[in-house]
């Protein structure tokens, strides 16, 4: 896979993995539950593990394409930031979103 491709598609995968929580009522899109609404500290803890789903794909394909550089807290703290900024489309659907009755 060519690294611009597999950047963009980290890239893209991050973007609907972080509005996943959101857009849907199922956990983790897969499990449902017999309540008709997730609580919002159920979104946050999907987008949480959806956040570390997705590191460890971005790794796999960074290690497949060659070495896999060593990371310190100072890029996991600007890739979560990055993520929760994804998010922001799916939150303002849920939750900013006036209702019409």
């Amino acid at each position: 896979m060519d690294v611009s491709l597999s950047s963009w598609f980290v890239i893209l995968l991050a973007a609907a993995a972080a509005n996943l929580p959101f857009l849907n009522e199922r956990f983790l899109g897969i499990v449902s539950f017999k309540r008709p609404a997730k609580s919002l500290w159920l979104r946050l803890l999907e987008l949480i593990i959806l956040y570390f789903i997705v590191g460890a794909i971005a790794y796999f394909i960074e290690s497949r394409i060659g070495n896999a550089f060593p990371q310190r807290w100072e890029f996991y703290a600007i890739t979560g930031c990055l993520f929760l900024v994804l998010s922001f489309p799916g939150f303002v659907f849920r939750y900013l979103r006036k209702q019409h009755a």
